[in-house]
């Protein structure tokens, strides 16, 4: 380095002055002109010229190998465990080595206790990127449907030719005759089921559907530890709407001994064993959206009055009417095929909703 810079002063100019002496010149009047130190080392002749440290120089090489890209450690380290992880999942979802993907797939099931053999999917999926992935339907279902057919004393056979298999939604009108739910369904009749630390709420919890809706109930014990007042509005609570699907035993049973198979549902045809439940104050529903259970459903408005919307599919829009409401009201049955008519609810009228249904084959 000496030896180096003896060469350099030695070096003269053209006026006989050194290098040296040139830059402490140059120096002297950058500073006369406000620019210190630190903005003179930032200058790209200055770096130019500075001698790089052994760090640089192994990085100006990296650099130069992987055509001007540089990770650093941290980057690297994670890029490694990006790699490890996707090989690992091919390894055992692919070749089961050293497990089976089976066995992965049931500890993680067990380690966030859960039944393997009741839950319908292993990660839950975003409605949004479901429906991007949902067939299109063959428009013939909303084709000429303008309105929601009311009727009554309908038969089986009537029933079956007309609305049961055939997309097109229809309210039955005296589609609870005989049932005893009409009398005794009540928020404190499922409060009775539904108690805290009673074996229908642990069952519902751990294996069965709840879904708050724009509430702030994270299940379904919580609901119903809720006070007169905010059940029935009589204070200043906002509204309230939730559902919930039963698949406990014991309070199917119950619920089964004040409703049964609707009347006019096809004799060979049956109903699922899980009971779908939807309670809340008029002012709240669900938002548009389509099911996918797989076969039509029938719901039932055991008290208070419920607002249907009901809209195609975008695939549809320029065959079928753009939309259809109609009300349901205490003591009817709306029977419709979710999964093809885009739906949304809402409480109307003054009275606390109540429905049940189920889906058919």
């Amino acid at each position: 380095m000496e030896s180096s810079q003896m060469s350099t002063d030695k070096t003269i100019s053209s006026n006989g002055e050194t290098p040296r002496v040139l830059f402490q010149r140059l120096y002297e009047r950058a500073t006369q002109l406000g620019i210190d130190g630190h903005h003179l080392s930032t200058l790209s002749c200055i770096t130019d010229i500075r001698p790089k440290t052994k760090k640089q120089i192994e990085e100006e090489e990296e650099r130069i190998a992987n055509g001007g890209l540089v990770w650093s450690r941290t980057t690297r380290y994670f890029m490694y465990a990006i790699l490890l992880l996707l090989a690992s999942i091919f390894c055992v979802f692919f070749l089961n080595v050293p497990v089976s993907g089976e066995q992965v797939t049931s500890w993680w099931f067990s380690f966030n206790d859960y039944n393997l053999y009741n839950e319908r999917c292993l990660i839950d999926v975003h409605e949004s990127i479901a429906l991007l992935f949902r067939p299109p339907a063959d428009c013939k279902f909303c084709r000429n449907v303008t309105h929601v057919d009311r009727v009554s004393g309908i038969s089986v056979a009537d029933f079956e030719k007309q609305y049961a298999y055939s997309g097109r939604p229809v309210i039955i009108t005296d589609g609870m005759k005989n049932w005893t739910a009409l009398d005794v369904f009540s928020f404190e009749f499922f409060k009775g089921i539904y108690g805290e630390d009673s074996p229908a709420l642990s069952s519902s919890e751990r294996n069965c559907q709840f879904f708050p809706y724009q509430t702030k109930f994270k299940n379904l014990g919580e609901v119903f530890q809720m006070d007169p007042a905010r059940v029935n509005l009589t204070d200043s609570s906002n509204p309230w709407y939730i559902g919930w699907s039963n698949c406990d035993i014991v309070a199917g049973g119950i619920l089964r001994q004040h409703y049964s198979k609707p009347y006019f549902l096809p004799a060979v045809s049956e109903s699922s064993r899980t009971d779908w439940i939807f309670m809340g104050t008029p002012g709240y529903g669900a938002e548009m959206h389509v099911d996918n259970v797989g076969d039509p459903s029938w719901q039932a408005q055991v008290t208070g009055h419920k607002k249907w919307q009901l809209e195609p599919p975008p695939e549809c829009y320029y065959e079928c009417v753009a939309s259809i409401n109609v009300v349901v009201n205490p003591g009817e049955i709306i029977v419709l095929d979710t999964n093809i008519w885009f739906h949304s609810t809402k409480n109307v009228g003054s009275d606390l909703s109540i429905t049940i249904g189920s889906e058919y084959d």
